[in-house]
């Protein structure tokens, strides 16, 4: 049977807000061999990051994994840590606060805008609880991963409804799935590659790059791959490339199986051989900058493409703060709050509910 939580006081006649709850995937808490081994090892033992058996995975992840991989995951961290922490974070917390600020202008009931991670802090418990006791009970989920994958976004929602099944009083809950072909998003990608080609030129190819997952998530349904390669389709589109002036392919393969391909190492070292003057690229399924967009893109494509021979090579950073993503987020919100925004609050009307409440035995 599940331990259910305390519930937090609760007051009839008492507001109700709503929550909007922002979720990106995590950082580790340092750029250290120890911080590293304890994110990695939560990372990697969620259950749809990894499809394997749980007992040969524990064997490899302990034996081998753990023990190697830290030390080097911690100096690429080093390379991209700034002074106030992780990329990562510092992104999600600032877009958290400018989407805050922009509700809090055009929506009138009470709204408590809260950003969680999946892995490491603040994690995803934390923040409902907190929700709850702020007196939401209603909830929006919107995971920072505009393609929808198992990995990502399937399993923050696993992580919030693992939270809901521990509590008594469970808040309403809606959740955004995806948003990968959502015109919004696509305009601000579009927009924020355009003020990078304003001041810095275009590039003979620009590569748009995605996260990679197992070939065989799409071979059993996964719908990533394909979302992927229309939001690669809709930014070409915007920006009006034609077919040889854009290629979709896929980075960060980890292990010995086959991943959705092109490969972006492989697509860039290609391209360096062939002498190609410059190659730009963007990477639309992170929204904020990350070791995989500042280290493994940055510094390591940078690498492979002129090291193979190729010429300049620019990385265009992700939407981070750009106003356009900030408006779409809120779109994509508002969108995801109908009807829920359409109730108004009474004081009179709370106050005969309470003392309706006390008289029929209610404590407060």
């Amino acid at each position: 049977m599940t331990q259910m939580l305390p519930e937090p006081f609760f007051r009839h006649g008492s507001a109700s807000k709503i929550g909007i709850l922002m979720i990106n995937l995590g950082t580790p808490e340092a750029p250290t061999a120890k911080a590293l081994r304890v994110y990695l090892k939560q990372f990697l033992s969620e259950p749809r990051i990894v499809e394997l058996p749980r007992w040969l995975w524990w064997f490899i992840l302990n034996g081998i994994i753990l023990t190697v991989r830290p030390a080097k995951s911690a100096r690429k961290y080093e390379q991209i840590w700034t002074d106030e922490g992780s990329p990562l974070k510092v992104h999600t917390e600032r877009q958290t606060a400018l989407v805050a600020a922009l509700l809090k202008e055009q929506v009138d009931p009470p709204l408590m805008v809260e950003y969680a991670m999946i892995i490491g802090n603040p994690s995803i418990a934390e923040k409902l609880q907190q929700m709850k006791a702020q007196g939401c009970n209603r909830i929006l989920v919107l995971p920072l991963f505009p393609q929808y994958a198992a990995s990502s976004t399937g399993c923050a929602l696993d992580s919030v409804f693992s939270e809901l099944r521990k509590m008594r009083t469970i808040p309403d809950i809606r959740t955004a799935r995806h948003y990968h072909d959502d015109p919004g998003y696509i305009a601000a990608l579009a927009q924020n590659v355009r003020d990078y080609w304003q001041e810095h030129g275009q590039p003979d190819k620009l590569i748009i790059s995605f996260h990679g997952v197992p070939r065989k998530t799409l071979d059993m349904g996964d719908p990533y791959h394909c979302e992927c390669q229309k939001t690669g389709r809709l930014l070409a589109e915007a920006l009006e490339l034609a077919d040889d002036r854009y290629q979709v392919c896929f980075q960060s393969r980890f292990g010995f199986a086959q991943w959705l391909s092109p490969y972006t190492s492989e697509v860039l070292e290609e391209l360096g051989k062939q002498k190609t003057g410059r190659v730009d690229v963007v990477c639309p399924g992170f929204v904020s900058d990350c070791l995989e967009t500042l280290e493994e893109i940055a510094m390591e494509g940078k690498a492979t493409f002129t090291g193979a021979g190729g010429g300049e090579f620019h990385y265009i950073p992700s939407l981070n703060e750009h106003p356009l993503w900030i408006g779409a987020i809120n779109n994509i919100i508002r969108t995801h709050l109908a009807g829920w925004l359409d109730h108004s609050f009474s004081e009179e009307a709370a106050e005969q509910s309470r003392k309706r409440a006390l008289a029929l035995g209610a404590r407060e």
